[in-house]
């Protein structure tokens, strides 16, 4: 098949290769038996919520009279530079809390304001590189879940689901909540709402999980008030602190009802008329009580998801793409199935099939969600109807989707679990798949250090499948600060083919296994350094093996400054037993095929006003070779106006054939404020030969209300012709959520 460049309707990944911040999987070290490794936890602190007694004015500003009576908390130590060190600057943090609303305040001192980093007001920016603060909440007190809010020194608002036990975040949650920022002559200061009605948590409990970090990112400095040990993770809530002293909320009745109103403009260059419609939506959801969400979604429009990066496929296996869509997302940790389990092996519930076949959109008539907690047991159920769609080469009939996930937490930070789903987007009979998962956690293994250990069995069925229908497999996993090794196995079935799952590589037994060793060199200049190993082996079932690739990086050296440089050795085997198309034109032979990769790769610290990061893999490829650049530039002149440069140069030489990839994307974001952006992004490849534009304006008028203006331009670069419509979209947007 040839190289294919990826244009979905919803947002994935930017980048086809990550840098080394990314979690590559470790191998597991240690021999000792893990179930007799619980070490001794150290005290879990606690701090008292004050009372809101009177409305607070959001506006970054501590002035009401109940900031002032509330307790102080001012407790924080570094994590970095040095562990349980003394802050450069104080934090002082204060909670009110009544029965429908919880308020946090944190001023963070600073002798010059004038040189906070901060730069990004778009919602959900990637903050991490200026100065912020990060809250953690653990509502239902399980150490196993729990909510992120983050903001900026520009107010710009970030949240995530814990996910993966606090080994990641699912940063495309999103609640409804406010937070201002005031710059004062010592410093900053924020005020965070956030509405009971917004999160799920524990009935009758009057303590939370709750932690604070702090990041001055100038200083390369980051604090935190509870787990301060760089062998766990801050959105780790069974290491969490105690918020106490909390009222009894209520959520009133309990109801949102959120409405939408959309009118879309389609012009297309094939000299068909152009159309205009105007469409309604709804999504309803009820609380059954504090802890259990019913959802309902009726005509449900995704118009304001942005565009996707575009990536190249130079290998001959699926590309991965995130969800995106709220109703999705809306308790989707608790859908999370099986350590080890991912876009590289088997994801057996990826919500994308549903509503999204072959680049198509397929209308959702209705679709109702149940998720929620109860006691030990976190339990979700999800059913979706799709409407019949016809297409000028295919026609997908109406179907019927569901997907069901029961989660027992066990021991302390362990859990057991089963999942189930039924349907095909493609209206094949019989389809069903099942399964059942259990995971072993501490993150006091030794005294202080994590451990995770998991395995999990996968079985599915379908008219069209025959014989070899199961998945398997196992991690076990030690990440921690100084060592992070793990090892994954996992069989996948030649006929294993979930119909609501992601399966990349069917029919092979894949193994990985890796290490990383970074140690903190008392150098003025190195703050850590990254060596790392990383080896994975895929053999086919039956046959041969398949590819292998041994990843090493003998330089990966984080500055003091927060620049990065890192040079990579990667051999790299291919077996190819079916010829495949690797670009238009230029096919890989049946053969084995063993090959050097190497890479260079700069990253400059997020602080300055120019930053980003260039990469440069290099070497043989298929007997030929390869040359991989990828740059990404972001500027920010002034804290109105950020932009984005993404490019990615792919130059083959090969004996089969040559070929010349080159992709190249340019965001422009005007912030007036937190509440109203807008952004452009504008693409174009050389293999689609297509230039995208698409312009969107979001403004937040309310918590609860918003408005979406998004312009979708694309037209096909003919060689003999130039540049040729391909079709225009503009969308306006209202919605609105009324809460009783």
């Amino acid at each position: 098949m040839p190289v294919k460049v990826q244009i979905n309707p919803f947002p994935n990944n930017p980048l086809l290769f990550k840098h080394s911040s990314y979690r590559f999987p470790r191998l597991f070290i240690l021999l000792t038996f893990p179930f007799m490794c619980y070490g001794q936890d150290t005290e879990q602190p606690s701090f008292r919520a004050g009372k809101l007694t009177q409305p607070i004015v959001v506006d970054g500003i501590l002035d009401e009279a109940d900031w002032q009576n509330a307790p102080v908390l001012e407790d924080f130590r570094t994590v970095v530079p040095e562990e349980q060190g003394t802050p450069s600057y104080p934090t002082e943090v204060r909670v009110l809390a009544n029965a429908r609303t919880v308020v946090i305040g944190i001023h963070c001192s600073d002798p010059e304001p004038h040189n906070i980093v901060r730069f990004s007001k778009i919602r959900d920016a990637d903050i991490s590189e200026e100065d912020h603060v990060k809250v953690v909440l653990d509502p239902f007190l399980d150490g196993q879940s729990g909510y992120i809010l983050a903001v900026n020194a520009l107010a710009a608002r970030y949240d995530a689901l814990v996910s993966n036990r606090g080994e990641s975040e699912n940063k495309d949650w999103d609640a409804v909540w406010e937070a201002r920022v005031a710059i004062t002559s010592d410093g900053w200061s924020v005020e965070i709402l956030l509405p009971i009605q917004s999160i799920s948590y524990g009935k009758g409990l009057t303590e939370w999980g709750f932690n604070l970090e702090r990041r001055i990112q100038r200083n390369q400095e980051t604090i935190r008030w509870a787990n301060v040990f760089r062998d766990q993770w801050f959105i780790q809530t069974s290491k969490a602190g105690l918020l106490t002293g909390l009222p009894e909320f209520n959520y009133g009745l309990g109801l949102n009802v959120r409405p939408s109103l959309v009118g879309e403009f389609n012009r297309d260059g094939t000299g068909d008329p152009s159309v205009f419609t105007v469409d309604g939506a709804l999504d309803a959801s009820q609380r059954i009580g504090p802890n259990v969400l019913a959802t309902l979604t009726l005509n449900t429009d995704f118009a304001e998801t942005e565009v996707d990066t575009r990536q190249t496929n130079l290998t001959r296996f699926p590309l991965f793409f995130p969800e995106k869509r709220t109703f999705f997302l809306e308790g989707s940790d608790i859908f999370e199935f099986g350590f080890g389990t991912g876009r590289n092996t088997v994801l057996p519930f990826f919500s994308r099939r549903i509503g999204l076949i072959d680049d198509n959109q397929v209308p959702i008539i209705v679709g109702g969600k149940v998720n929620g907690r109860v006691g030990k047991t976190a339990f979700g159920g999800l059913g979706v109807r799709t409407d019949l769609v016809e297409t000028d080469s295919s026609r997908y009939e109406a179907t019927n989707m569901g997907v069901v996930r029961v989660r027992q937490n066990v021991f302390k930070e362990s859990t057991i679990g089963f999942i189930g789903s039924v349907g095909d987007p493609l209206n094949r009979g019989n389809s069903w798949m099942s399964g059942v998962d259990f995971t072993y956690q501490t993150t006091s293994m030794g005294g202080d250090k994590n451990f995770l250990l998991g395995g999990w069995a996968l079985y599915t069925d379908r008219e069209d499948l025959n014989n070899d229908q199961s998945a398997f497999g196992f991690k076990v996993d030690y990440p921690n600060d100084k060592w992070d090794a793990a090892a994954i196995y996992a069989r996948i079935g030649k006929d294993f083919d979930p119909s609501l799952g992601f399966v990349p590589r069917p029919g092979v037994h894949y193994s990985r296994v890796g290490a990383t060793f970074a140690p903190r060199p008392a150098w003025p200049l190195v703050r850590q350094m990254f060596h790392q190993l990383f080896v994975t082996y895929i053999r086919n079932i039956e046959g041969p093996w398949q590819s292998y690739s041994v990843f090493t990086a003998p330089i990966n050296w984080r500055l003091e400054s927060g620049d990065r440089v890192e040079f990579n050795i990667r051999p790299v085997g291919e077996n190819i037993l079916v010829p495949f198309e690797i670009s238009d034109g230029v096919t890989i032979p049946e053969g084995e095929y063993h090959f050097m990769r190497y890479r260079l790769e700069a990253e400059f610290a997020a602080k300055r006003r120019l930053s980003g990061q260039a990469s440069w893999w290099f070497g043989t490829f298929y007997d030929g070779q390869l040359d991989e650049i990828e740059l990404l530039i972001n500027w920010n002149p002034l804290p109105l106006l950020g932009f984005e440069f993404s490019g990615l140069r792919n130059s083959a030489r090969l004996p089969f054939g040559d070929f010349d990839q080159t992709l190249a994307g340019l965001r422009v974001r005007f912030n007036v404020t937190s509440d109203l952006q807008l952004n452009s992004y504008l693409q174009y490849d050389t293999v689609s030969r297509v230039l995208g534009i698409n312009a969107r304006v979001h403004w937040i008028f309310s918590p609860l209300g918003e408005v979406f203006l998004v312009i979708n331009h694309n037209e096909f670069n003919d060689i003999n012709r130039g540049l040729l419509l391909q079709n225009e979209q503009i969308l306006l947007k209202i919605r609105y959520n009324f809460r009783l």
